[in-house]
Protein backbone atom coordinates (compact mmCIF):
# COMPACT_ATOMS: atom_id res chain seq x y z
CA UNK A 1 0.00 0.00 0.00
CA UNK A 2 1.22 3.30 -0.93
CA UNK A 3 1.37 6.99 1.07
CA UNK A 4 0.66 9.87 -0.09
CA UNK A 5 1.58 12.52 2.02
CA UNK A 6 -0.16 15.86 2.67
CA UNK A 7 1.47 19.31 3.27
CA UNK A 8 -2.11 20.39 4.74
CA UNK A 9 -5.66 19.43 6.24
CA UNK A 10 -8.10 19.02 3.09
CA UNK A 11 -10.94 22.11 2.99
CA UNK A 12 -14.00 20.04 4.50
CA UNK A 13 -16.00 22.13 2.55
CA UNK A 14 -14.80 21.64 -0.61
CA UNK A 15 -14.85 18.12 -0.16
CA UNK A 16 -18.01 18.01 0.72
CA UNK A 17 -19.17 20.04 -1.99
CA UNK A 18 -17.16 17.73 -4.46
CA UNK A 19 -18.76 14.73 -3.03
CA UNK A 20 -22.71 16.55 -3.50
CA UNK A 21 -21.72 16.68 -7.96
CA UNK A 22 -19.93 13.69 -8.18
CA UNK A 23 -21.97 11.34 -5.90
CA UNK A 24 -21.52 7.71 -7.07
CA UNK A 25 -20.57 4.71 -6.57
CA UNK A 26 -16.78 3.96 -7.96
CA UNK A 27 -15.56 0.45 -8.84
CA UNK A 28 -15.59 -2.37 -6.67
CA UNK A 29 -12.07 -2.07 -4.85
CA UNK A 30 -10.91 0.37 -2.12
CA UNK A 31 -7.63 3.23 -2.98
CA UNK A 32 -4.70 1.10 -2.14
CA UNK A 33 -3.35 3.69 -0.27
CA UNK A 34 -2.33 5.54 2.94
CA UNK A 35 -3.12 9.63 3.37
CA UNK A 36 -0.35 11.03 5.73
CA UNK A 37 -0.92 14.53 7.17
CA UNK A 38 2.39 15.74 8.98
CA UNK A 39 2.94 18.23 11.35
CA UNK A 40 -1.14 18.31 12.14
CA UNK A 41 -1.72 21.50 13.89
CA UNK A 42 -3.78 21.23 17.21
CA UNK A 43 -5.64 24.57 17.96
CA UNK A 44 -6.53 25.06 21.68
CA UNK A 45 -9.39 27.27 20.69
CA UNK A 46 -11.09 24.62 18.28
CA UNK A 47 -10.35 22.41 21.10
CA UNK A 48 -12.25 24.11 23.76
CA UNK A 49 -15.30 24.79 21.17
CA UNK A 50 -15.34 20.81 20.80
CA UNK A 51 -14.95 20.53 24.40
CA UNK A 52 -18.16 22.69 24.80
CA UNK A 53 -20.12 21.21 22.46
CA UNK A 54 -19.75 17.40 23.75
CA UNK A 55 -19.56 18.23 27.48
CA UNK A 56 -15.81 17.82 28.36
CA UNK A 57 -14.00 19.90 30.91
CA UNK A 58 -11.41 22.19 29.05
CA UNK A 59 -7.78 21.44 29.27
CA UNK A 60 -4.36 20.86 28.00
CA UNK A 61 -5.29 17.10 27.13
CA UNK A 62 -7.30 16.26 24.08
CA UNK A 63 -10.67 14.52 24.69
CA UNK A 64 -9.95 10.79 24.11
CA UNK A 65 -12.62 11.72 20.74
CA UNK A 66 -11.20 14.90 19.70
CA UNK A 67 -7.74 13.00 17.52
CA UNK A 68 -11.61 11.97 15.11
CA UNK A 69 -11.15 15.54 14.29
CA UNK A 70 -7.72 15.58 12.70
CA UNK A 71 -8.31 12.31 11.11
CA UNK A 72 -11.96 13.11 9.60
CA UNK A 73 -10.55 15.80 7.03
CA UNK A 74 -8.55 12.64 5.39
CA UNK A 75 -11.12 10.17 6.00
CA UNK A 76 -13.51 12.34 3.46
CA UNK A 77 -10.40 13.23 1.27
CA UNK A 78 -10.37 9.28 0.35
CA UNK A 79 -14.43 9.28 0.40
CA UNK A 80 -14.52 11.55 -1.95
CA UNK A 81 -11.68 10.05 -4.27
CA UNK A 82 -12.98 9.15 -7.97
CA UNK A 83 -11.74 5.44 -7.14
CA UNK A 84 -13.50 5.10 -3.96
CA UNK A 85 -16.15 2.46 -4.39
CA UNK A 86 -19.09 4.10 -2.30
CA UNK A 87 -20.95 7.33 -2.59
CA UNK A 88 -20.28 9.68 0.39
CA UNK A 89 -23.79 11.51 0.81
CA UNK A 90 -25.65 9.83 3.36
CA UNK A 91 -23.70 7.59 4.47
CA UNK A 92 -24.29 6.41 8.01
CA UNK A 93 -21.73 5.41 10.94
CA UNK A 94 -22.28 2.25 12.13
CA UNK A 95 -19.64 1.45 14.47
CA UNK A 96 -16.34 3.41 16.45
CA UNK A 97 -13.53 1.72 18.31
CA UNK A 98 -11.01 3.72 19.85
CA UNK A 99 -7.83 2.89 21.10
CA UNK A 100 -6.01 5.56 23.07
CA UNK A 101 -2.50 4.39 24.66
CA UNK A 102 -2.26 7.73 25.92
CA UNK A 103 -3.88 11.21 25.83
CA UNK A 104 -2.36 13.73 23.16
CA UNK A 105 -2.00 17.26 24.46
CA UNK A 106 -2.48 20.84 22.52
CA UNK A 107 1.01 21.92 21.10
CA UNK A 108 1.75 18.46 20.36
CA UNK A 109 3.57 17.71 16.76
CA UNK A 110 1.40 14.74 15.40
CA UNK A 111 1.19 12.71 12.03
CA UNK A 112 -2.13 11.38 10.92
CA UNK A 113 -2.34 8.65 8.58
CA UNK A 114 -5.66 7.07 7.24
CA UNK A 115 -6.97 4.10 4.89
CA UNK A 116 -9.66 2.14 4.29
CA UNK A 117 -10.36 -1.40 4.15
CA UNK A 118 -12.67 -4.32 4.66
CA UNK A 119 -15.28 -3.31 2.04
CA UNK A 120 -18.04 -6.05 2.58
CA UNK A 121 -21.75 -6.45 1.77
CA UNK A 122 -24.42 -5.65 4.50
CA UNK A 123 -27.60 -7.22 4.64
CA UNK A 124 -29.40 -3.88 3.74
CA UNK A 125 -25.69 -2.04 1.45
CA UNK A 126 -22.67 -2.41 1.97
CA UNK A 127 -20.13 -1.28 4.32
CA UNK A 128 -16.39 -0.23 4.79
CA UNK A 129 -13.99 0.69 7.63
CA UNK A 130 -11.65 3.97 7.44
CA UNK A 131 -8.82 3.10 10.10
CA UNK A 132 -6.90 6.44 11.22
CA UNK A 133 -3.93 6.53 13.66
CA UNK A 134 -2.72 9.77 15.05
CA UNK A 135 1.25 9.61 16.43
CA UNK A 136 4.25 11.30 16.57
CA UNK A 137 7.15 12.47 13.98
CA UNK A 138 9.31 9.63 15.51
CA UNK A 139 6.69 6.89 14.63
CA UNK A 140 5.18 5.76 17.72
CA UNK A 141 1.03 5.70 17.33
CA UNK A 142 -0.59 6.95 20.61
CA UNK A 143 -4.25 7.09 19.01
CA UNK A 144 -5.88 4.53 17.00
CA UNK A 145 -9.42 4.29 15.15
CA UNK A 146 -11.61 1.99 13.39
CA UNK A 147 -14.68 3.80 12.19
CA UNK A 148 -17.36 1.63 9.95
CA UNK A 149 -19.43 3.29 7.55
CA UNK A 150 -22.74 1.91 5.88
CA UNK A 151 -24.53 3.29 2.28
CA UNK A 152 -28.10 2.04 1.87
CA UNK A 153 -28.76 0.33 -1.33
CA UNK A 154 -25.03 0.33 -2.24
CA UNK A 155 -23.04 -3.54 -3.33
CA UNK A 156 -20.28 -5.05 -2.53
CA UNK A 157 -19.17 -8.52 -2.74
CA UNK A 158 -20.10 -11.03 0.18
CA UNK A 159 -16.92 -11.48 2.30
CA UNK A 160 -16.27 -13.45 5.72
CA UNK A 161 -16.89 -10.87 8.48
CA UNK A 162 -13.58 -10.39 10.22
CA UNK A 163 -15.09 -7.35 12.67
CA UNK A 164 -14.37 -8.23 16.68
CA UNK A 165 -17.84 -9.19 18.06
CA UNK A 166 -19.86 -6.12 19.03
CA UNK A 167 -20.07 -4.35 22.28
CA UNK A 168 -23.02 -6.08 24.87
CA UNK A 169 -22.72 -3.54 28.06
CA UNK A 170 -24.82 -4.53 31.34
CA UNK A 171 -26.30 -1.88 32.27
CA UNK A 172 -29.39 -2.26 34.56
CA UNK A 173 -33.06 -0.87 34.07
CA UNK A 174 -32.89 2.50 35.58
CA UNK A 175 -31.29 5.10 33.98
CA UNK A 176 -28.58 7.25 35.51
CA UNK A 177 -29.39 10.84 33.45
CA UNK A 178 -31.76 12.02 31.06
CA UNK A 179 -30.36 14.61 28.47
CA UNK A 180 -32.41 16.73 26.07
CA UNK A 181 -30.81 16.85 22.56
CA UNK A 182 -31.43 19.79 21.29
CA UNK A 183 -32.78 20.46 17.96
CA UNK A 184 -29.63 22.55 16.75
CA UNK A 185 -26.48 19.93 17.91
CA UNK A 186 -26.09 18.41 14.65
CA UNK A 187 -25.58 21.89 13.54
CA UNK A 188 -22.94 22.78 16.03
CA UNK A 189 -21.09 19.47 16.20
CA UNK A 190 -20.94 20.49 12.36
CA UNK A 191 -19.43 23.80 12.89
CA UNK A 192 -16.89 22.50 15.02
CA UNK A 193 -15.96 18.89 13.53
CA UNK A 194 -16.68 20.14 9.84
CA UNK A 195 -18.67 17.21 9.24
CA UNK A 196 -21.47 18.23 7.71
CA UNK A 197 -23.59 15.08 6.29
CA UNK A 198 -27.05 16.19 5.40
CA UNK A 199 -28.74 13.61 7.18
CA UNK A 200 -27.66 15.54 10.53
CA UNK A 201 -28.39 19.19 8.87
CA UNK A 202 -31.29 19.46 7.07
CA UNK A 203 -34.34 17.51 7.84
CA UNK A 204 -35.54 17.30 4.24
CA UNK A 205 -32.35 15.95 3.26
CA UNK A 206 -32.51 12.87 5.70
CA UNK A 207 -35.58 12.24 4.94
CA UNK A 208 -34.81 11.47 1.19
CA UNK A 209 -31.82 9.33 2.72
CA UNK A 210 -34.44 7.36 4.23
CA UNK A 211 -33.93 8.58 8.09
CA UNK A 212 -36.67 9.96 10.40
CA UNK A 213 -35.49 13.61 10.22
CA UNK A 214 -32.18 14.64 11.57
CA UNK A 215 -30.16 12.79 13.64
CA UNK A 216 -27.20 13.63 15.97
CA UNK A 217 -23.93 12.70 14.72
CA UNK A 218 -22.48 9.37 16.07
CA UNK A 219 -19.60 11.00 17.27
CA UNK A 220 -20.84 13.45 19.21
CA UNK A 221 -23.23 10.87 21.20
CA UNK A 222 -19.63 9.27 21.59
CA UNK A 223 -18.44 12.10 23.09
CA UNK A 224 -20.98 13.20 25.52
CA UNK A 225 -21.36 9.78 26.62
CA UNK A 226 -17.58 9.54 27.39
CA UNK A 227 -17.67 13.13 28.73
CA UNK A 228 -20.23 11.85 31.34
CA UNK A 229 -17.63 9.22 32.55
CA UNK A 230 -14.89 12.23 32.66
CA UNK A 231 -12.48 11.21 35.26
CA UNK A 232 -13.48 7.93 35.71
CA UNK A 233 -11.93 6.52 33.02
CA UNK A 234 -8.09 5.28 32.54
CA UNK A 235 -5.76 7.18 29.81
CA UNK A 236 -4.65 3.95 28.36
CA UNK A 237 -8.18 2.25 26.74
CA UNK A 238 -10.14 1.05 24.09
CA UNK A 239 -13.51 2.37 23.70
CA UNK A 240 -16.09 0.80 21.49
CA UNK A 241 -19.68 2.14 20.46
CA UNK A 242 -22.11 0.71 18.17
CA UNK A 243 -24.48 3.23 16.55
CA UNK A 244 -27.44 0.90 16.68
CA UNK A 245 -30.47 3.76 16.15
CA UNK A 246 -30.52 6.96 15.20
CA UNK A 247 -30.46 9.32 17.75
CA UNK A 248 -33.44 12.45 16.17
CA UNK A 249 -32.87 15.68 17.04
CA UNK A 250 -34.56 17.35 19.38
CA UNK A 251 -35.60 14.42 21.75
CA UNK A 252 -34.99 12.96 25.32
CA UNK A 253 -32.31 10.01 25.44
CA UNK A 254 -31.49 8.64 28.69
CA UNK A 255 -27.97 7.38 29.82
CA UNK A 256 -27.78 4.42 31.73
CA UNK A 257 -24.11 3.33 33.14
CA UNK A 258 -22.42 0.67 34.96
CA UNK A 259 -18.80 0.11 36.22
CA UNK A 260 -16.88 -3.18 35.57
CA UNK A 261 -14.00 -4.85 37.28
CA UNK A 262 -11.92 -3.60 34.70
CA UNK A 263 -14.11 -0.26 33.13
CA UNK A 264 -17.03 0.93 32.05
CA UNK A 265 -20.25 0.18 30.13
CA UNK A 266 -22.91 2.62 28.96
CA UNK A 267 -25.92 2.91 26.37
CA UNK A 268 -28.02 5.69 25.26
CA UNK A 269 -31.62 4.90 24.86
CA UNK A 270 -34.92 6.56 24.13
CA UNK A 271 -37.78 7.15 26.29
CA UNK A 272 -39.41 3.50 24.79
CA UNK A 273 -35.99 1.92 25.74
CA UNK A 274 -34.46 1.55 21.96
CA UNK A 275 -30.60 1.52 21.61
CA UNK A 276 -29.36 4.39 20.06
CA UNK A 277 -25.27 3.76 21.35
CA UNK A 278 -24.23 0.93 23.37
CA UNK A 279 -20.53 1.46 24.36
CA UNK A 280 -17.64 -0.39 26.33
CA UNK A 281 -14.76 0.85 27.97
CA UNK A 282 -12.21 -1.67 28.62
CA UNK A 283 -8.04 -1.40 28.83
CA UNK A 284 -6.19 -0.90 26.21
CA UNK A 285 -4.63 -3.93 24.93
Amino acid sequence: MGTETLDRAPTLGVLYGRALLTARSGGDSLPDRTLELVNATIDADAVADYAHVCGFRVGGELPITYPHMLAFPLQMRLMTDREFPLPAPGMVHLRNVITQQRPLTVGEPLVVRVHAERLVAHPKGAQVDLVSTVGTPDGGSTWHSRSTYFVRGASAEEAEDTAPPEPEPHVGDRPHAVWKVPGDIGRRYAAVSGDVNPIHVNSLAAKAFGMPGTIAHGMWTKARVLAALSGRVDEAVTVDAVFRSPLRTPSRAFLYTAATKDGWDAALRSAKGKDHVLLTVRPAA
